[in-house]
């Protein structure tokens, strides 16, 4: 599955993050009451935090390109906040009183705030990312990154099955990881891609990035 010829690339939109979201959702409701509390994969947080780190990351995606002039040079400044020495620093957390059902509303929640905000925000907007300037195509492929792979840790902490659409997978490979392998299948390469597995004659990568700058 060809991925990273600019003349064929497919964009990533609002509907892909959506879809990444949904799919999520639906996986994690399987999840054992009691399991959320484990840890999730390879990651310092627990099954609770990651899903709280990651409905952050869609809600902060969604708040950069909110600004009619997005800042360039800096995050808009949410207070963020850790509840608990080397936990996540969000500005985002659920009330455990309300349960995974209310943690997987916030995680839903926050994935509509994204989809919307790549839906109507205009293709010329820029604005800041650690990693370099993006556009809302590159918020909306960051935002699905986080989803599938984020459910991976997850999904490994809670016992659960986890295999996202090939099509999802590659359409952001090839958005965001152009110097991902061709010729492996694109679940294997993301999880590569990001440093959660080996790929044949690909050693796993102790640390990467994702490069989201505008792309033809």
């Amino acid at each position: 599955m060809p991925r990273s010829t600019e003349a064929g690339r497919l964009p990533v939109t609002a509907d892909d993050v959506d879809q990444a979201v949904q799919l999520a959702v639906a996986a994690l409701r399987e999840a054992p009451p009691a399991a959320w509390d484990g840890k999730a994969g390879s990651l310092e947080w627990d099954c609770w935090e990651t899903v709280e780190h990651l409905s952050d990351d869609l809600f902060a995606y969604a708040a950069q390109i909110g600004p009619r002039t997005p800042p360039l040079d800096r995050e808009v400044p949410f207070a963020l906040e850790r509840r608990r020495p080397g936990g996540p620093a969000n500005a985002i957390h659920a009330d455990r009183a309300a349960g995974a059902t209310g943690l997987l509303q916030v995680l839903e929640a926050s994935g509509a705030l994204l989809v919307a905000m790549v839906r109507t925000t205009p293709a010329t907007i820029r604005a800041h990312h650690s990693y370099g300037v993006s556009d809302p195509e590159g918020f909306a492929a960051m935002g699905v990154v986080e989803t599938l792979v984020h459910t991976h840790d997850l999904a490994e902490g809670l016992g659960l099955a986890w295999d996202p659409p090939a099509d999802l997978c590659s359409r952001v490979l090839a958005r965001l990881f152009p110097d991902a392998p061709e010729d492996s299948a694109p679940w294997p390469t993301l999880l590569w891609a990001t440093g959660r597995a080996e790929l044949p004659g690909h050693p796993r990568r102790t640390s990467w990035r994702w490069y989201g700058a505008p792309r033809p």
